[in-house]
């Protein structure tokens, strides 16, 4: 056993209220999109959990979801404020990367206001065209919210001000 503060592991259907309490906070500061309850529970196979060796508590979570064949998103990003600044934050996205890197997707995505945090782990800011626009016509049809952001469509707008566009190639 390690004696490691945290791990990352696959989020259990479980977790998906522990999930909601990380990301609430979030959503009322317009950070993150909220989602409702089947939201979570049909992505759960997406997350990944960080939790505390010592209590079993779910202190953070992040989820990768794969938007075409070689673009995905890390998304839904949260810590508990009690363990922010103990990496927490950045063992779930180095699992996220791996997870995209098993997947044989190469270029990673997100929409973020911690731009430090994520060039600290070799994204960069990027402008639209991301995607060409045969596929920009394919994605429009998802209803996912996320997909709704990285299309820059109206609906998200309130969401999405502030943001930041960001990709990494690996």
């Amino acid at each position: 056993m390690s004696d490691a503060p945290f791990f990352i592991r696959k989020a259990r259907v479980k977790d998906v209220p522990a999930i909601q309490s990380l990301v609430a906070p979030l959503v009322e500061r317009r950070i993150l999109l909220g989602k409702d309850s089947a939201v979570f529970y049909g992505a759960v196979q997406e997350f990944r959990i960080a939790e505390d060796s010592t209590t079993g508590d779910v202190v953070g979570c992040g989820a990768l979801h794969v938007m075409w064949d070689d673009l995905a998103e890390v998304r839904t990003l949260a810590v508990d404020p009690a363990w922010r600044r103990r990496r927490v934050g950045h063992a779930l996205v180095e699992r996220l990367e791996e997870d995209a890197a098993e997947l044989g997707v190469d270029k990673l995505f997100c929409l973020t206001f911690e731009v430090d945090f994520f060039t600290a782990h070799g994204y960069a800011p990027v402008g639209e065209g991301l995607v060409g626009p045969d596929v920009v016509a394919e994605l429009a049809r998802s209803g996912d919210e996320g997909v709704a952001e990285f299309l820059d469509l109206a609906r998200v707008k309130p969401n999405t001000l502030g943001n930041t566009r960001m990709l990494k190639v690996i």
